[in-house]
């Protein structure tokens, strides 16, 4: 069992009530302290001004949390992708059109788009009430080191900012938990772009070089190698963030923006190798086997750089990716209470080789259930109602499933996580840490900033074969299409699949049951529409397009 907690005084942490402009700014916290109460020292200031956010990068209900939860961060960006989707069986899965609309980019028919957009919000919001009371606190408190639970506070903000930007392109750089309307003006994407990137530098040498997966003092903390993956990732998508208009058919080009790095000018793609170098020297390695990072245990994975912390009794965060995607019957025969909905789509299965047999990448098996199910602790055979075995089919998926012979049946289900058999609340309640970043990441970010700054050759080969060989995988050259197509086998259903695309070009493409539409030739859908009411109340125009 985790015994070391980080939230242990979780249950007093206070969010300052406040009126705003938006209701994404709206907070009515019913837990306050008296604030004599709360910030008496250094360890109360953590526990009740950064302690619930980090509860909140997890979630328990819809569009709570970077993932874990339905409709959030990580469906927008993996079901609108060619690695999975949610088709419509029937009866099943309809839900007034939004996982069409999703995959199929009409994304103003998306109703949750807004939901995600104040989740993030309310926790950049979180995070400014967070440093306000830092502040206050170095005050009254002028002996006190505050140094680094301030730049904890900043480098969340920044995260939160990052998905954010990501997501919607123009997003508002709001400093504090009163904004005035005028604040709350949505910036350009490269000014939001370049203040993510300062906020990440200016916080990441106050914080420690320790492991935030391992149990302990910092179990699910901000620590320097987290934000050193944050800034690779940030920097290697620059040439996406730096372009304020994503709707012509050109892009600044990264190779000649300079950043200042520990001293040095550095063009971005040196950066980000920079910055993924500084995560090699912290020693981290690959896990003897990809499945070490999925399974009950896997805190205990060299690779893992950010998780959000998971257990059956200390925590409320939920993981319901995996239990929506099994079919009744197989969910059922692990106790489990499955949707039959998520699934891989045809492009990932020929990625992964399905179709070739025993000569199919072997991470293939630990990402999918395919073909027949069989029950992961005893063997046996699941069987439909009928007393015939489960198939899962996986060429057999596409959007509208509706009378077809395969409606309940089409499609790769989620695998990937090592099934807890003592997990709660229908499996969602369970004890894998969900993973955020992880070192094969790294790996593979290093190599293709390498690519791009025109240096392929053995060094970068090396890199991708070191993710390639520990799945026991041929050795390939490395080139841009072959780590996009690596990132894949690597990285399905981590979260990472629609950023991938939209840097490489290839978001708005058409493939299998996705026609490109007027809004992907015109660029438009290459971000999410912005609330509505967040316009109408802060006096800002719509994304191009929406």
């Amino acid at each position: 069992m985790k015994r070391y907690i980080i939230y242990s005084l979780l249950m007093v942490a206070t969010l300052l009530s406040m009126t705003s402009c938006d209701k994404f700014l709206e907070d009515n916290p019913t837990d306050r302290l008296p604030e004599d109460e709360a910030y008496n020292s250094v360890k109360d200031l953590w526990n009740n001004a950064l302690g619930s956010i980090y509860l909140n990068i997890g979630g328990s209900a819809p569009s709570q949390g970077l993932q874990g939860t339905a409709r959030g961060v990580w469906d927008l960006n993996t079901f609108s992708t060619d690695e999975a989707m949610i088709p419509t069986r029937g009866a099943d899965w309809y839900d007034g059109g939004i996982w069409q609309n999703l995959f199929l980019h009409r994304f103003g028919n998306v109703d949750f788009t807004g939901d995600t957009w104040n989740y993030l919000f309310k926790e950049v919001l979180a995070c400014n009430r967070a440093l306000e009371r830092i502040d206050a606190f170095a005050k009254s408190h002028p002996s006190e080191d505050v140094d680094e639970i301030r730049a904890e506070a900043r480098a969340l903000r920044a995260m939160f900012l990052f998905y954010a930007m990501d997501l919607y392109g123009r997003v508002p750089l709001f400093m504090n938990s009163s904004p005035a309307v005028q604040e709350m003006k949505l910036q350009d994407r490269s000014v939001a772009f370049r203040h993510i990137v300062d906020e990440l530098q200016a916080a990441e040498g106050y914080l420690p070089v320790l492991r935030s997966p391992q149990l302990g003092e910092y179990y699910g903390r901000m620590t320097r190698d987290v934000v050193d993956f944050l800034l690779a990732k940030v920097l290697l998508n620059a040439e996406v963030y730096a372009d304020d208009d994503w709707t012509d058919s050109s892009h600044p080009d990264a190779s000649v923006m300079m950043w200042l790095v520990d001293g040095e000018m550095l063009n971005t793609w040196q950066a980000v190798e920079h910055y993924c170098g500084i995560i090699e020297t912290s020693g981290y390695t690959l896990a003897d086997a990809f499945k070490d990072n999925f399974d009950i245990s896997n805190e205990e994975s060299p690779e893992l750089i950010f998780t959000i912390p998971m257990d059956i009794y200390n925590y409320s965060n939920r993981f319901t990716q995996q239990f929506r995607s099994l079919h009744y019957n197989h969910a059922s025969a692990l106790g489990l209470n499955g949707e039959n909905g998520p699934c891989a789509t045809i492009e990932a299965m020929k990625t992964f080789g399905y179709e070739k047999g025993v000569d199919a990448d072997t991470r293939l098996f630990w990402t999918y259930y395919y073909d027949n199910v069989f029950h992961n602790k005893t063997g046996k055979v699941i069987t439909l109602d009928d007393g015939s075995p489960l198939v899962y089919y996986p060429l057999a998926v596409k959007l509208d499933l509706s009378n077809d012979p395969y409606e309940k049946t089409a499609g790769a289900r989620m695998y990937k996580y090592e099934i807890d058999l003592a997990a709660m609340s229908d499996g969602q309640l369970r004890r894998n840490d969900i993973v955020l970043f992880r070192y094969a990441d790294v790996l593979l970010m290093r190599c293709e900033a390498m690519l791009r700054d025109g240096r392929a050759g053995a060094e970068a080969d090396a890199l991708l074969n070191q993710v390639r060989t520990r799945s026991h995988m041929g050795k390939r050259t490395a080139t841009l299409d072959n780590v996009l197509e690596e990132r894949m086998l690597e990285l399905a259903w981590e979260g990472w699949r629609r950023n991938d695309l939209i840097r490489y070009g290839l978001f708005t493409r058409p493939y299998t049951d996705r026609p490109q539409t007027d809004g992907d030739r015109m660029g438009y859908t290459l971000v999410f529409p912005i609330p509505g009411e967040t316009l109408t109340a802060c006096g800002s125009s719509q994304n191009p397009g929406y």
